[in-house]
């Protein structure tokens, strides 16, 4: 069921076999969540202006055709709803779609909605996963502002309360509480980011015993300001673009992706290039994953 007020991701470019949901690898979920934000706002409005500059995509993405394997854009998530809700709605859609062996792709809307789109991944595959997270912040308080499901919350619930293997690339703002909790918790990584900007890193390895199967959750704010500045929290000394996606085409040689989100786009009123960067760098993500 295509939501009528979304247009397709990539829908201007889809054949009727491309765009078959019975048989598409990628299953895009719009989710417009925006009850947390601490900073700028507008993540609320991220989904829609994504998938409106995807219609400007080409069906080659510079290394192959992601879209052959097939891309189908579901309902959206009703985010009118209390946070909670949100969360089981998109819970029961990634459990749904990982259990016909697809890939969801949850466009935000803000951070917070990754826990809900992670543990459906876990509750088809009846297993812990491993998170691989770009991001400039390391989303590891126990709460903020009272809500435990707050955008710098998200982490924690997945990584420390759900215990789940976490990757973190790019981070450079933490409090000392999030910094003890990385230190503290064998089962988190990072690579912070004046490391990997400074040093030029292209790839990291991921520890031996990280999970075969990988989510990956990309905030844009993880890229600098420089080439993502629509975006409610941003942070200088960011990654680069391809920068990004090489660490990531790096994390997953001998793993499996099983899910993904980008999140944070908080679009600028007629400046459409940060929105294209969303969705090409979505795109990007389909391809190192097809």
């Amino acid at each position: 069921m295509t939501n009528l007020t979304y247009p397709a991701f990539l829908g201007s470019e889809l054949t009727t076999e491309e765009s078959n949901p019975e048989t598409a690898l990628f299953h895009v979920i719009p989710c417009p969540l925006e009850k947390t934000v601490s900073y700028g706002s507008g993540t609320g409005a991220g989904p829609s202006a994504l998938l409106e500059a995807s219609q400007e995509l080409e069906r080659f993405d510079g290394k192959g055709f992601p879209l052959e394997k097939g891309i189908t854009t579901t309902a959206s998530i009703n985010c009118n709803q209390a946070i909670e809700d949100v969360m089981t709605e998109l819970r029961a859609r990634t459990r749904a779609v990982v259990e016909k062996g697809k890939i969801p792709v949850t466009l935000g809307g803000e951070h917070s909605l990754t826990y809900g789109a992670v543990m459906g991944v876990a509750d088809a595959l009846k297993k812990k996963i491993g998170i691989i997270q770009i991001d400039a912040h390391a989303d590891l308080r126990v709460a903020y502002q009272g809500n435990k499901h707050s955008h710098a919350s998200v982490m924690h619930l997945l990584a420390v309360e759900e215990g789940m293997p976490l990757m973190q690339f790019g981070i450079r703002a933490l409090c000392i509480e999030e910094q003890e909790s990385r230190l503290n918790q064998p089962h988190i990584h990072f690579v912070d980011g004046e490391e990997l900007v400074t040093g030029n890193i292209q790839s990291f390895d991921l520890p031996d015993d990280f999970p075969e199967d990988v989510y990956i959750t990309f905030d844009v704010d993880g890229l600098d300001p420089s080439i993502m500045p629509a975006t409610g929290t941003p942070v200088p000394g960011g990654l680069a673009y391809y920068q990004s996606l090489n660490l990531i085409r790096h994390a997953l040689k001998g793993r499996r992706c099983v899910g993904m989100d980008i999140v944070e786009l908080a679009p600028f009123q007629d400046q459409w290039a940060w929105d294209f960067t969303a969705a090409n760098l979505t795109y990007r993500l389909m391809g190192l994953v097809a």
